[in-house]
């Protein structure tokens, strides 16, 4: 993905100009203290708040901290009720959800979760819930795709050599070139790239080599830029930090994939929840589907795994009639206004028409 944002389109402004016009008639406020909003939890991801410029670069996948805030300012403003995730779940199928709740949640338990979210959750004393994938809590270096989308994104404008660099050999791209100037030719590099690592089966430190080369090549420090820990996952003490301080760590598979073959899905299960335990000395029972990818086949195995809930990346308030391993969550991201976020806490947003919600969760 790149940190391009495409202009908004004609419905989009329809969109806005129709939940202003809800929002003047009063129809946030009746929503959301109606007896269908009370029956109804709204399960909130986020993917990263930004260390330094990361939602400049992606505004699908980060936020920054001051925008994250506002969202919680919001939250406890208008009265809603943020509640963990165990709780929230177990109260919405007893139908004894308390007004206006809602329910937050982290994916891939990433270094800024532990650096900018938890003290800003922590001063609004809100719960929260990290779906940790762990093989790179363990090898913690850059995440490979995205440290590379990063760097090319930050030399913008620029074309550079691209010969001898592998996975640009066959496809250099421009005459032997890395042509850095938009975010289509960005992403033809990348995949090139990324085509390389799964011919060659490459490993997590041939993977980070690829990476030091490419920045190399384009001008940036890597050891520096590793410093920052942008875009690393949180090391294994951290997240026994968070758990010690009562976030809840959860299932999001050991090498964030989920594999179509039944033994391979369940090792990643089982390699994610004993990484897990030893880091928190806790048995996580919730699940969230890498990238949001979820099959039919995944429920019977996610339940033979002793798995309770599993949340998607599909847009909607859970009710008692969602299949509790097929729970809807509302991805916020900067390209989400504060209008659209107000139109999702009320309910009002689920009654208008709407396209399925594209995953922006990073292919570890």
């Amino acid at each position: 993905m790149t940190g391009n944002e495409s202009a908004p389109s004609g419905l989009r402004r329809l969109k806005s100009s129709s939940l202003t016009a809800l929002q003047r008639l009063g129809a946030f406020d009746l929503a959301a203290d109606s007896r269908w909003r009370r029956q109804r939890l709204l399960i909130l991801c986020y993917h990263g708040i930004s260390l330094d410029d990361e939602h400049a670069w992606n505004n699908q996948l980060y936020m920054s901290a001051e925008a994250f805030e506002k969202r919680l300012e919001f939250l406890r403003d208008e009265g809603y009720q943020v509640l963990d995730l165990g709780e929230a779940v177990a109260r919405l199928y007893k139908r004894d959800l308390p007004p206006r709740s809602a329910v937050i949640t982290i994916d891939d338990g990433a270094y800024d979760c532990y650096a900018r979210a938890f003290p800003i959750l922590k001063r609004f004393g809100y719960p929260f819930t990290v779906y940790q994938t762990t093989y790179y809590c363990d090898y913690n270096r850059p995440i490979f795709r995205l440290i590379c989308s990063y760097m090319m994104w930050k030399k913008r404008g620029v074309v550079v050599d691209g010969r001898n660099l592998p996975g640009l050999d066959g496809e250099p791209g421009l005459d032997g070139k890395m042509d850095l100037r938009s975010s289509e030719s960005r992403q033809s590099v990348l995949d090139q790239l990324d085509r390389y690592t799964k011919q060659h089966h490459s490993s997590a430190s041939e993977k980070d080599e690829i990476a030091s080369q490419l920045a190399e090549r384009i001008g940036i420090d890597y050891g520096e830029l590793r410093k920052t820990r942008v875009l690393h996952l949180m090391t294994p003490d951290e997240v026994g930090t968070l758990a010690r301080a009562g976030v809840s760590i959860q299932l999001h598979t050991h090498r964030h994939r989920t594999p179509v073959d039944e033994p391979l899905f369940k090792r990643e299960i089982d390699d994610n929840r004993r990484r897990i335990e030893e880091m928190t000395g806790r048995t996580p029972t919730h699940f969230c589907y890498p990238s949001g990818v979820h099959q039919s086949q995944f429920l019977p195995w996610l339940s033979q795994e002793g798995v309770a809930t599993a949340t998607t990346c599909l847009p909607a308030l859970a009710s008692p009639a969602s299949n509790p391993l097929l729970l809807p969550r509302l991805v916020d991201h900067s390209g989400l206004s504060m209008l659209e976020f107000a139109s999702w806490g009320t309910g009002v947003r689920a009654f208008l028409p709407q396209r399925d919600q594209v995953a922006v969760d990073p292919n570890l």
